[in-house]
């Protein structure tokens, strides 16, 4: 792989469940008999977003920057039938694995090997109702993807009611996660934060899912649904999370800032 060993784990749990790790770092869980079964809370979290942002019985045109099994892509495409996906992956090695084990016949679904901040530079005006990036590369976040300059490109391509959704990860302080908060805040008018709240007090290193919008979100929708889970997520608002994070400079292409990197045994973060 491109960025690292990759490895498929099957699910004893699950007859057709399987789990994709790069590096010994859990990147996908797919299951193949019921793609609308969302084994990672943070996917849970995008999908809970994607549910409730539009009528749930339209198809929408999605724009994926990070493909992995293409999990969330399958969810979409079982949940919303007819809907346009397009997922963007700068691994060829990872896509051939991923298409050579669990097949990438989804109906309605693109896959494009590529840069994904390239490939988004291409796409027409107002051609997507959701973008969505979660790109890591050994582990790491690919952060110059969201950079303001990114942000703003990715807000050209959204319709005027499309929502955009990034997954990260960050640890004690969310150093990261503030600037990413900022940059979207500066582009766009309302922005949402959902984490597992020790994530958020910033006990320990985890997954950040956050979406952004020119218009507004269904925040008590999903914070319902956060709230519900097996694993309770926190819900945090646009006003909130000034009051939370304060001040912090947007990141940009101009001044890079590396993406946080993981503990070397997560299990020793918390």
């Amino acid at each position: 792989m491109r960025f690292g060993t990759a490895e498929l784990l099957r699910d004893l749990d699950r007859a057709n469940g399987w789990l994709l790790s790069v590096d010994g770092v859990a990147q996908s869980y797919l299951d193949l008999d019921d793609p609308t079964h969302l084994e990672f809370d943070y996917v849970r979290r995008i999908a809970d977003v994607v549910d409730a942002a539009a009528d749930p019985d339209e198809p929408v045109d999605v724009v994926h920057v990070g493909g992995g099994a293409c999990t969330l892509a399958r969810y979409i495409a079982a949940t919303r039938p007819g809907s346009r996906q397009r997922v963007v992956d700068a691994d060829g090695a990872l896509v051939a694995l991923v298409r050579a084990h669990f097949g990438l016949d989804v109906p309605g679904v693109e896959v494009t090997v590529g840069d994904g901040k390239e490939i988004v530079a291409c796409l027409p005006d107002a051609s997507a109702d959701l973008v969505v990036v979660d790109a890591f590369e050994r582990g790491m976040l690919a952060g110059g993807l969201l950079t303001i300059e990114s942000t703003r490109d990715i807000s050209r391509v959204l319709r005027a009611d499309g929502v955009y959704l990034a997954n990260l990860s960050d640890g004690p302080g969310l150093p990261f996660a503030r600037r990413v908060v900022a940059t979207l805040s500066a582009v766009f008018g309302n922005v949402l934060l959902l984490a597992d709240p020790g994530v958020l007090r910033g006990r320990r290193f985890g997954n950040i899912v956050l979406a952004a919008a020119a218009g507004e979100l269904p925040v008590r929708a999903v914070a319902q649904r956060a709230a519900a889970a097996a694993f309770p997520a926190r819900c945090v608002t646009a006003a909130e999370l000034r009051a939370l994070f304060g001040p912090a400079k947007p990141l940009s292409d101009t001044e890079p800032v590396p993406a946080p990197a993981p503990p070397i045994d997560p299990f020793l973060s918390s």
